[in-house]
């Protein structure tokens, strides 16, 4: 209430005209603009297989979301959100995606996982916390908050009183922060993978629920045909990639910037490897992490390629 949540701290320095938009625009839907992004497939496929001799697994997710953190981390107004017509700056760079649940039975389940990322955090790191966060939510005895609210929703009437009651709660930032822990829908980014279950990428809609700003979905590779710089056909592999974003959140200059950058850098993931040289934060306020704990096996593995290496050399 009175501008404190406990997902944002209020935005001061808001310039006028981008202060009036969540009244011409009041609704997420009001305000989603689209953009489909082609990725040039065989670029991300050498570095895959680059970091798998190294010891490495990284996948296209991986690669996606530590563009998205490493854009943050240079253009912090995209991580705000918009709640009740006032501006937030996010106190986590946070990103929500879907995962299928092992169960004793064998039948799919899907959970979603939340996982937090540093400003600072490389491929790797981002990695290793996107590995973590898929493992821990995959277990069967797994804590799926998400889905336990769910199930206090079948009853039409007690699902509408509580919808509602969050809604109002929200709103004012009073929703308990258990809720915005379990909620999906109060996440920074939230990414979806259709090339997994063998679909084309979609523009996804924002939910007016939640604080969400951005949504990114990839798709099956999809192969065609272009005319290079000498007017040449020139067949390519290119990995679409969907994107719906809340336009009111920054200046249009700065979102394009962040789009530039983050697709350059989804192209050219070894500048990924390296931490950032310089990270802003959103009118000062800091977003820190401890340090990613490594991956003993991921460790062993690639330490055992070295040596196999130098016996060869030697």
């Amino acid at each position: 209430m009175f501008g404190k949540r406990g997902d944002g701290y209020l935005v001061k320095g808001i310039d006028p005209v981008i202060a009036l938009t969540p009244y011409l625009m009041p609704m997420r839907c009001d305000a989603q603009v689209m953009l489909n992004l082609k990725i040039e497939f065989e670029k991300l496929a050498r570095f895959m297989a680059e970091k798998s001799r190294e010891g490495y697994r990284i996948t296209y997710m991986e690669i996606i979301i530590a563009a998205y953190v490493r854009c943050i981390s240079r253009f912090p107004e995209v991580n705000r959100f918009i709640v009740n017509k006032r501006y937030y700056a996010r106190k986590d760079i946070v990103c929500s995606f879907a995962v299928l649940q092992d169960t004793p039975d064998g039948s799919v389940k899907e959970n979603i996982a939340k996982c937090k990322f540093d400003p600072h955090d490389t491929i790797f790191d981002v990695a290793e916390r996107i590995k973590a966060a898929i493992e821990q939510t995959r277990k069967a005895d797994a804590d799926n908050s998400t889905l336990k609210v769910a199930t206090l929703l079948k009853n039409p009437i007690i699902a509408n009183i509580i919808v509602m009651l969050a809604r109002i709660l929200d709103r004012y930032g009073l929703l308990p922060k258990y809720l915005l822990g379990a909620s999906p829908f109060h996440t920074g980014l939230f990414f979806g993978n259709n090339a997994s279950i063998g679909l084309p990428p979609v523009l996804h809609h924002i939910y007016n629920f939640g604080s969400t700003s951005l949504f990114v979905v990839i798709g099956n590779i999809e192969r065609t045909v272009e005319l290079d710089s000498s007017g040449q056909p020139v067949r390519r592999r290119i990995l679409p990639v969907g994107v719906t974003a809340d336009e009111r959140v920054c200046a249009g200059m700065v979102y394009s910037k962040f789009l530039q950058m983050f697709q350059h850098l989804i192209n050219n993931p070894q500048e990924l490897e390296a931490k950032p040289d310089e990270v802003c934060f959103d009118e000062g306020h800091v977003i820190s992490l401890p340090p990613v704990k490594k991956s003993k096996k991921r460790f062993r593995s690639r330490l055992g390629k070295l040596r196999s290496r130098n016996r060869i050399a030697s």
